[in-house]
């Protein structure tokens, strides 16, 4: 079956909904592909807040907000990205206000903001309510209220549709061939305008807060296709997952005054950041757990994890403010985060890499910003580079919402004098051979063995520490899960609902998505935000305060370019908390 719109947005995630909608509201034919049904995207998971230099409770500037995003990111932020972003997230938290987003409110009637990590107040001093939240589940709230505007302004939606492929013919994106679930057959989709916002890929880490979802597809499709991929070495582990799952606890909790102990009772993060201690980066507060660990401080029988104790917080903070992660925990680990602390550890949670884009979301191929027409990419599997090499918590949603709505505008403006581009069924060819040969394949290999190998495998050689050896270690392992892949089969060979088949398709993205970040992580000889090499400590700014873009030659073989960092007022700093 074909279909036609001015602009197709694939996911309906944060991002692919304020895009949807900014582009609808400039006139434009919008449809919305997407393999989850919209309010079981993954921003709804989102616990902690959005941040923007509101200062509703205190003194707060878009500048502050500007240089903690810069410093967060270990100077390989973009600062021009970091410097619309500051000042616009604050015009989206009040417009989400305005759609009908319930924020939690001051008792003067304004948005209530809380503390959160690495975001301070005048220039570092200490930490600064910035976190506008709706208790925490703020991410629910957004993608509600977001999705019923979209309802609200008619947008088409293709609900469970799993893209295969994105179609880039003479360097210009014409439309998509996507999977229908239900029936398992192939849609053309033509469109002058795509916008990729299809989230991350946390899947390719055994222990992550990340859904079963996010596995990278449009990232892995597009660097098949001989697209650069952009500082894929920088994942983002959130220090605070229930352990040993992976289940988010919010940050929001340290920024209420929650705080972590080792199994001495000691709040060791005032070792690694004096000045800010549990709000710290992430990427800080990750290494310092795991070295805790390491130096035989962990907790329980296996000394494996610390503790995040809240309980000399008042019970009504934590019911009011944090109903969801006191509830997870009860229900998870049978622990009451009142009466005890609650154990956690290290889990993988965001891709600061993606697919590189301009400040209006405009996909990009090369070091010099060539831009490929009719094709655009936000969210998390894009990379403006707005958190360089680690994210501030909160800056996720406000990312969705900002560069989500610039690429909605340019998109639906771009289609305004744009016109469609021939299809034919032709275009399907290579989804179906791919699907046909999955399907047919006798061969002895199987889907969850190969997925729980790479799992384990990129846990125990390409996460929180790294170094050249572990890497390179990982790279032959991948060259040999790359091979196993094509030997797969699976046992479900019909056409309706076939979950099966969707999997070994989304193991194949796994894989090129992995290969991307090891590649990238071993070719980075320097320690910066959450890529941190034991075997290169030290941040190197002489030969390394660049962007990686790594591009695919064959299984196994990455080619890299380089983009320089657009600087600006910040000058490159050590960076203590």
């Amino acid at each position: 079956m074909a279909h036609r719109h001015e602009v197709i947005v694939v996911g309906a995630g944060g991002a692919g909904l304020a895009t949807a909608l900014y582009a609808a509201r400039e006139g434009a034919d919008v449809a919305v592909v997407t393999k989850l049904y919209p309010t079981r995207s993954h921003t709804g998971a989102a616990q902690g807040g959005i941040g923007a230099a509101l200062g509703n409770v205190e003194e707060d500037h878009w500048e502050w907000h500007m240089f903690d995003t810069v410093k967060g990111g270990d100077y390989l932020t973009d600062q021009d990205a970091a410097e619309v972003f500051a000042k616009e997230v604050i015009e989206a938290v009040i417009e989400l206000e305005h759609m009908g987003l319930p924020f939690d409110r001051l008792p003067n009637g304004k948005i209530a903001q809380r503390r959160f990590g690495g975001h301070t107040k005048d220039w570092g001093k200490a930490p600064v309510h910035r976190a506008a939240h709706a208790a925490d589940r703020t991410g629910h709230m957004i993608l509600q209220t977001l999705y019923q505007q979209c309802v609200k302004h008619n947008i088409t939606f293709y609900n469970e549709f799993h893209v295969t492929d994105v179609i880039i013919e003479d360097g210009v994106a014409k439309g998509l061939v996507a999977l229908e679930l239900a029936t398992g057959e192939l849609h053309l989709f033509q469109a002058k305008a795509i916008v990729i916002a299809s989230g991350g890929f946390g899947r390719i880490y055994k222990v992550t807060s990340n859904a079963y979802t996010l596995t990278g597809d449009l990232q892995a499709i597009l660097y098949r296709k001989g697209l650069p991929l952009e500082d894929m070495e920088f994942y983002q582990f959130h220090p605070t997952g229930l352990y040993p799952l992976g289940i988010l606890l919010t940050e929001g909790a340290r920024g209420e005054g929650g705080i972590l102990r080792n199994a001495l009772g000691e709040r060791f993060m005032e070792r690694y950041a004096p000045t800010i201690k549990d709000l710290a980066p992430r990427d800080l507060v990750s290494r310092a757990m795991y070295l805790e660990v390491r130096e035989g401080r962990g907790c329980g029988p296996k000394k494996d994890h610390v503790l995040l104790d809240l309980t000399h917080l008042p019970p009504e903070v934590i019911e009011k403010k944090l109903p969801d992660i006191t509830e997870f925990s009860r229900i998870y680990l049978g622990v009451d985060p009142l009466k005890e602390p609650v154990p956690v550890m290290p889990t993988a949670h965001y891709a600061m890499g993606g697919i590189p884009t301009t400040l209006w979301g405009q996909v990009i191929k090369d070091e010099k910003n060539t831009v490929v027409p009719g094709l655009y990419a936000a969210g998390e599997a894009a990379c403006v580079s707005l958190h360089g090499a680690n994210r501030l918590g909160t800056n996720s949603l406000g990312d969705l919402v900002v560069f989500g709505r610039r690429a909605g505008i340019h998109a639906a403006r771009f289609a305004k004098d744009a016109d469609y581009h021939e299809l034919t069924e032709e275009h399907l060819g290579p989804s179906r051979e791919r699907i046909e040969r999955i399907k047919n394949s006798t061969g002895k290999e199987k889907v969850a063995v190969l997925r729980a190998e790479l799992q384990q495998s990129m846990m125990d050689n390409a996460s929180v520490f790294r170094t050249g050896e572990l890497l390179q270690k990982q790279v032959e392992i991948l060259k040999e899960l790359m091979d196993r892949y094509k030997r797969i089969s699976i046992d479900d060979k019909g056409d309706a609902y076939n979950t099966e088949l969707v999997e070994a398709l989304e193991l194949g993205y796994l894989l090129e998505v992995s290969e991307a970040l090891v590649h990238s992580a071993l070719n980075r000889t320097e320690s910066r935000g959450a890529h941190a090499r034991e075997d290169y400590p030290e941040r190197d700014d002489e030969n390394w305060l660049k962007h990686t873009l790594a591009y695919k030659v064959e299984d196994g073989k990455v080619a890299f370019r380089y983009k320089p960092v657009v600087l600006g007022r910040f000058e490159p700093k050590p960076r203590t908390y």
